[in-house]
Formats: structure tokens, C-alpha cells, sequence
């Protein structure tokens, strides 16, 4: 799941009369900032919540104003954010990070359903401890997963805690007493068909059941029953039972980039595919979640997007025309088990896009301890610090230019 949810504005203020003035600013940035990719193991138990938190201050660049504000209003006619405590930032040039929204409130019976036991879920901090003590408590019965009906963050995570949840209860010796289903709203199980194919000789080896094109629509916590919509037969509904259950929500545009002209019709930051330039707003970019690029949104997505934003903005700060591409390259760690990972990695037109000069659809304990252990250094002291632009100049080195 990527990092753009921590809904981060950055903006340059060359000075205006009752504004903030003088450089780089950060907005809407809350106190404690979090890793969010690692939730899958914190579900799991692989992994605390606490790891996955630094205080943001211990993170902030240096040279950087953090205004501690929301961000209420963005006028790009104007040039201005105004914040929710009345005050007023113009910027000279305005680059977008504020995430996606979750929507467990679009499921009935959520999100007050997580005050009862046997539920949880890897998206939110809130709920993330809840996945791993429904896990711990599991003794019998349906052990259900679900994908929204919507774009979400990290399209793999809600199977991530699937297998993952299928191996602890191998180890813990209640496999047998368990039914592990995956409910997805998707026609497929997994959107790159050479990694797909992979994932399906899992399912089967495991006995993992799959039902597509099934999104929750409810959640009777008190009964412990979920309720899903076949997509294919609209109005024909089917009650699980369960005894766990984890819940991927609904996911949607952030509200401010939707409620001003520089969403689409859907709501998402509308960029330039190519060097991630608003479409009608040239002094506007944007990365991350909010924005409506063709690819999946991921943190390494974020990590390939920001090399290439860095490169776009300086030639234009420069009256020059930017010259490098971004071809969508994202990347999907799909977690098999707690010690074996699949490294899925793709462009704009779904075709892999591999860095190591090996099979990737395979699954690889090495891969497991990149996303464990490599990934979070990577985040913590390479992608905040401007350092790590994504794997893209070392695939080629692997590769020896081919790719």
C-alpha cells in the first residue's frame, strides 16, 4: 500500500500580502507518519505497528516550513490554498500529494463494526492490530478477504493477508478447520496475467477458494456475517458467515482535489501521463494516489514518479521543456507467505517490467526479505531524503541496457 496517504501539499511561495511567505512549504502533514506497506505483516504478526511510525518532525527536509494546517480550499485561478484555519498560501508553482480517501462508511454496518471481535483491516492504523487478533483467535470456520468494487492502494495487499493468513493457520496446526475465501469485485485475480497465472497454481495447491465479481455490501458484525453483491447479477446477494474477516474498503478521490477544477470527471488529479503536468494548470503537478495516472498505485509507483517530477519541475524552472518520461512503471510485492514473496513489477501497458534478471513470477524468499527488510530502508532514508527514484537506473545495470 503506498505512502501517499500521509496527503502531503507542497508548495513555493513567492510572497503575498496576508499570506505565508518565504520557501518551500508542507501541508496537512499529521503529527506521526507511517509506512503503510508494512501493514500487510503487521496483520499478519510478522511485523509491529510501531515500526511502521516515525514523528513526522524526525522526517521533515530541512529548509522546509511544515504549516500544521489542513488544506480546505485549492484555487489554481488564483494560485492559492487556503487552509482551515482561514489562512492563505499562494504558490508560484503547486505540486499535489494528498492521498485517497477510504470509505469503510460505504459499507453498511462500517466502520462501527470494528468495535466487535473477528475483523479488522490492513488499511488503516486504526484497524490494522484488529486483522492480526482476529488472525491469533481464529479456531474454526470461514476465514473471509474482500477487494472492493472501486480503485483502490496496492491492489495485491487484499490477497497479501489471504496467504499469509492460509500460512499461519498451517503453523498454527488449524488449517484444517478453516475455509479461506477471497471475495474480489474483479473479474481476475490479478491484473498482470504472467504473475496471475502464478498466484492461480497457489490458490489451487493451497485450497483457496476465489469468488469474483463479489463486493461487500454489509457487514453484520454482531452475527459475524458479511454480505456480497454479485457484480455480474445486480441485486443477487449471498451471506457469509465468518469467522474472521478482513475487510478492504472503498476507495475514492481525495474530496479536495475533487471538489476543485483540477479533478476529472471521477474526481482524481488530472495529470499528464507522461511527465505528471496538470492538464489545464501548467504550474500544477502531482504524485501518488490522488492523481488519475493509468498505473496501480503503489509507494514504488510514488518512488518512480517522484525522479521523474524532480527532473520535469527543474527544466521548467529552467524555461525548458522536460525530457524525461514516465512510463508507469509500479511494482506490487505479493506476499505468498512468511517467508516467500512474488515481485510483480509493470508498466502503463501491464507488460512486466522486471528488474532482476530472473524470473520474477516465482516465488522467491529473497523477494521476501527485500520487502521486509530493504523496502522500509529504502522509504525511510532514500525516498524521503530525495534519494530513491525507484529501481529504474538498475534494471538496466541488470539487464545490461536492454531494458
Amino acid at each position: 500500500s503506498g505512502p501517499s496517504n500521509s496527503a502531503c501539499e507542497i508548495k513555493k511561495d513567492y510572497g503575498r500580502s496576508n499570506s505565508i511567505t518565504n520557501g518551500l512549504h508542507l501541508l496537512f502533514l499529521p503529527q506521526t507518519h507511517y509506512y503503510q506497506p508494512i501493514w500487510t505483516l503487521v496483520g499478519a504478526g510478522a511485523k509491529t505497528s510501531a515500526s511502521s511510525a516515525r514523528h513526522t518532525a524526525s522526517v521533515m527536509p530541512a529548509g522546509v516550513k511544515w504549516v500544521k494546517s489542513k488544506v480546505q480550499e485549492i484555487n489554481p485561478e488564483n494560485n492559492t490554498i487556503r487552509t482551515d484555519d482561514g489562512k492563505e498560501i499562494s504558490y508560484e508553482y503547486l505540486i499535489i500529494a494528498l492521498g485517497l480517501q477510504l470509505h469503510f462508511e460505504k459499507i453498511k454496518g462500517l466502520p462501527e463494526g470494528f468495535e466487535h471481535p473477528k475483523i479488522g483491516s490492513n488499511y488503516s492504523i486504526q484497524t490494522v492490530e484488529k486483522t492480526w487478533k482476529a488472525l491469533k483467535d481464529f479456531k474454526a470456520g470461514n476465514a473471509v478477504f474482500t477487494f472492493p468494487n472501486t480503485p483502490v492502494k496496492c491492489a495485491g495487499a487484499p490477497q497479501k493477508i489471504m496467504y499469509l493468513s492460509d500460512a499461519y493457520l498451517r503453523k498454527t496446526g488449524k488449517r484444517n478447520e478453516a475455509r479461506v475465501i477471497y471475495n474480489t469485485s474483479l473479474p481476475v485475480l490479478f491484473g498482470i496475467k504472467k504473475y496471475a497465472d502464478s498466484l492461480w497454481d497457489i490458490v489451487k495447491q493451497r485450497d483457496l477458494q476465489i469468488n469474483l465479481r463479489q463486493n461487500l455490501i454489509e457487514v453484520r458484525a454482531d452475527k459475524q456475517e458479511a454480505v456480497f453483491e454479485n457484480l455480474d447479477k445486480p441485486g443477487e446477494t449471498t451471506v457469509f458467515e465468518y469467522e474472521m474477516l478482513h475487510v478492504t474498503p472503498p476507495m475514492g478521490p481525495n474530496l479536495i482535489v475533487k471538489s476543485s477544477p483540477l479533478g476529472d470527471e471521477a474526481g482524481w488529479l488530472d495529470l499528464d501521463k507522461d511527465y505528471l503536468q496538470h492538464k489545464k494548470y501548467p504550474n500544477v503537478f502531482g504524485i501518488g494516489d490522488c492523481t488519475n495516472l493509468p498505473t496501480a498505485k503503489t509507494g514504488a509507483a510514488v518512488a518512480a514518479q517522484s525522479a521523474v517530477l524532480s527532473r520535469t519541475i527543474s527544466m521548467i524552472l529552467k524555461n525548458q521543456k522536460p525530457d524525461k518520461i514516465y512510463d508507469g512503471y509500479t511494482s506490487c510485492p505479493l506476499v505468498t507467505s512468511y517467508k516467500s514473496v512474488i515481485l510483480a513489477e509493470f508498466d502503463y501497458n501491464g507488460q512486466p517490467l522486471e528488474t532482476f534478471p530472473i524470473n520474477q513470477a516465482k516465488e522467491s524468499r529473497i523477494m521476501y526479505h527485500m520487502k521486509a527488510d530493504v523496502m522500509p530502508h529504502l522509504y525511510w532514508h532514500g525516498l524521503l531524503r530525495g534519494l530513491w527514484g525507484g529501481p529504474g537506473p538498475y534494471r538496466k545495470l541488470m539487464h545490461l541496457g536492454m531494458k
